[in-house]
């Protein structure tokens, strides 16, 4: 291959102002076809830019992966060069945002075996030490993993679940130093405090505890796809490389894993995609045994369980249940036929979980798009919600490991209601505040406003929209506002509390979550109005929630910013392929943006379990429609808005040349002079770069973006 050709005028730049006019690069093209379907070639002129982990993690670089860095690293100079005259401000952001938060933290402890659990933060460092205290909170803290110690010397580190063995004298815990999310399990003596010489790797990061206290089980992924797809099981002081599998998913549709129930009784494994689960449980006296199924999967039959006392407690969408219904069945008769019904169903109620306790049973639900939670007595007394007052918010379940007890921890917020965690007497209904995070610098909540509207969408759906600004505001089209949304795979992006987003607020911003179709704010139904053929959905109602900001006064096209991360970011590269001319700016963070290309490679993580979320390209109706909206697909010759695009170069969700094409490819066709930035985390993976302070430094980066556009320099 040639050398790249790459412009970057960055030595010529003499002042701040010739900063922001410099030549960005140029990403050199050498077309690639790609044919499917007995389709029209599709021509990828960076097609180039892909390179596999074993090109990533060579010591010599060959000749692509050089080119590849290349054109990478001149983009990221770019990018630095071009808000170079923002450092000072960014720093300023840094330094308010991170000025926010409390550095001597410390959660809720929770009781769980005879032993007080708990993490703290120490001031001035970036991860949490994970503690607790045996009998009482009184008794002497025991630190079980300082992660701050662990990550030293590493410039990326995420630390896995922790699980203690039954008898509470060991600590499993996994380990990611890359961010490819690809963990190592290690084992600790928490009585000696030594690690133990088992080390099991290209785990999901957790293990669970057999009662025998020396056998754990674990998922392990595939290496190229990094698929979860076999549980192993793995007894302390022996080998991991001669691990029995206990069960392999050959579905390459589904993923598995494995957990304890809350019982401690059972060990459980589940397959799971998007339409379908099944489940398989073992005793865990016995980990030498065989797993048994539950119920055999069926298209469209998605189920969850626990155990409480002689029965398996199933929350599934069995029978026409689409927003789920709660069923029991027997430990010794499990399958579908022998379901019984604790709760029927109900349309305008969509259950997203429970809660067992020895009295009571708790329910989380969806009602009209707002997070309730329903107290159930098993005998005597009548149903009850707690009650909340705020017009939006989100309140569930939190941490509650014991079964015979009158309370239930539950965690609130609000976007102005800062995350709360409270005790809830469920038998005489009083409320007891454990912990409300601090904003440090003097918050006043209610110096800010919250609101929940409809927009009304292309075919006439109500759409919900949250959103709050600072107390005043006028509604004459000058306030600057940033509009944020997801919509897909039935996630919920709920109007939680962010002392982050202060330092838009504090600024004249509005800030706005549009609770577009494909999430899972409304029930079932609305997940599956915004995917497979009925995708466009979810982009055409955060375009119908965006004029709605500017119909009712709140910002103007010259002021509107919009803001969506991994398939928020496909939400955000549709949008401004459609609506270019609503928004002022745009960030794209770690954007699933070559959607064809991507759906039709099975060796790329994630694709193969996505397709009943996107269609399966090999078929000719999804192959069509994905094309009609892919961002990279629909790059066209017209004006954009400011964009800045990021991208992590161990993502392994949405691989980092999706984004590094994309951008390319704008280059080479929009007809405006707008700012086009791509950022590159280069030690880091999808969720960023880690640390409890560092990950703020993107975020002022991207603020400082945003402010700059509309001309706030302070």
């Amino acid at each position: 291959m040639s050398a790249p050709v790459f412009i970057l005028a960055v030595a010529s730049c003499q002042n701040d102002k010739q900063n922001k006019t410099m030549e960005p690069p140029v990403a050199e093209k050498i077309p690639h076809e790609l044919i499917e379907n007995g389709d029209t070639p599709r021509i990828d002129n960076y097609y180039w830019m892909r390179l596999s982990d074993e090109q990533k993690n060579a010591k010599t670089p060959d000749e692509q992966t050089q080119k590849v860095l290349a054109y990478l690293h001149a983009e990221d100079d770019y990018t630095n060069a071009v808000l170079k005259h923002t450092e000072d401000f960014q720093q300023k952001l840094f330094d308010e945002i991170t000025g926010r938060i409390k550095q001597n933290d410390e959660s809720v402890p929770y009781l769980d075996n005879g032993y007080y659990y708990y993490s703290r933060y120490e001031e001035g460092k970036e991860y949490p030490v994970f503690c607790r205290k045996k009998g009482s909170l009184e008794a002497d803290e025991e630190v079980m993993l300082n992660a701050n110690n662990l990550a030293a010397g590493h410039s990326f580190f995420s630390v896995g679940r922790l699980s203690v063995s039954p008898d509470n004298k060991l600590l499993a815990f996994g380990i990611d130093t890359i961010g490819r999310r690809r963990y190592v399990i290690y084992f600790k003596d928490l009585t000696s405090g030594k690690l133990l010489s088992d080390e099991i790797p290209n785990t999901t990061g957790s293990a669970s505890w057999a009662n025998d206290n020396k056998t754990v089980f674990y998922t392990r992924k595939n290496k190229e796809t990094l698929r979860a797809e076999r549980i192993l099981r793995h007894k302390l002081e022996s080998q991991a490389k001669n691990d029995p599998e206990v069960f392999y998913e050959a579905d390459e549709t589904f993923s598995t894993g494995v957990f304890r129930t809350k019982s401690g009784r059972y060990l459980m494994i589940y397959s799971s995609q998007t339409l379908s689960t099944e489940y398989r449980y073992l005793d865990a006296d016995h980990p030498d045994g065989e797993f048994r199924v539950i119920q055999p999967r069926e298209k469209d039959l998605e189920y969850n369980v626990d155990h409480f006392g002689d029965y398996f407690y199933i929350l599934t969408n069995a029978d026409g249940a689409k927003n789920f219904k709660l069923v029991r069945t027997p430990v010794n008769k499990t399958g579908k036929s022998h379901w019984k019904e604790v709760l029927p169903y109900a349309d305008s109620v969509y259950i997203t979980g429970f809660e067992i306790f020895k009295k009571y049973l708790v329910l989380s639900e969806r009602i009209r798009g707002l997070t309730q939670m329903q107290v159930i007595p098993w005998k005597d007394g009548e149903s009850y919600f707690i009650p909340f007052e705020e017009e939006t918010y989100v309140a569930h379940p939190s941490v509650n490991k014991a079964f015979d007890t009158d309370v239930l921890r539950f965690s609130y917020s609000s976007l102005t209601t800062p995350n709360t965690v409270y005790d809830f007497n469920m038998s005489t209904r009083e409320r007891i505040l454990m912990k409300q995070d601090e904003v440090l610098g003097g918050y006043d909540p209610s110096q800010y406003e919250a609101k929940r509207f409809f927009a009304t969408a292309e075919d006439g759906t109500k759409v919900p929209i949250s959103l709050v600004y600072k107390k005043g505001l006028k509604l004459d089209g000058n306030n600057p506002a940033l509009i944020s949304g997801y919509g897909s795979y039935g996630y919920p992006r709920d109007p939680y509390f962010s002392s982050v987003r202060l330092s838009l607020l504090d600024r004249g911003f509005v800030y706005a979550i549009a609770h577009i179709r494909g999430g899972g704010e409304m029930g079932r139904s609305w997940y599956e109005d915004g995917k497979l053929l009925k995708k466009k959905n979810t982009f055409t109602d955060f375009i119908s929630c965006s004029e709605y900001l500017i119909d009712r006064q709140y910002t103007s096209p010259d002021k509107l910013f919009a803001q969506g991360g991994s398939a928020g970011g496909l939400l955000m590269g549709a949008v401004v392929n459609m609506r270019p001319d609503l928004y002022k700016g745009v960030i794209a963070a770690v954007p699933f943006v070559d959607v064809v290309t991507t759906m039709l490679d099975e060796s790329i993580p994630l694709t193969t379990f996505e397709y009943d979320e996107w269609g399966n390209p090999h078929e000719k109706k999804y192959y069509d429609y994905m094309l009609s909206y892919s961002p990279y697909d629909n790059v066209k010759a017209q004006d954009y808005p400011n964009m800045l695009v990021t991208t992590g170069y161990w993502d392994s969700q949405v691989q980092y040349w999706e984004p590094a094409k994309w951008v390319a490819k704008l280059r080479a066709m929009k007809t405006d002079n707008n700012l086009l930035l791509l950022h590159i985390n280069w030690d880091a993976g999808h969720g960023g770069v880690s640390g409890r302070f560092r990950r703020y430094k993107e975020t002022a980066m991207e603020y400082a973006f945003v402010f700059d556009l509309i001309g706030i320099g302070e």
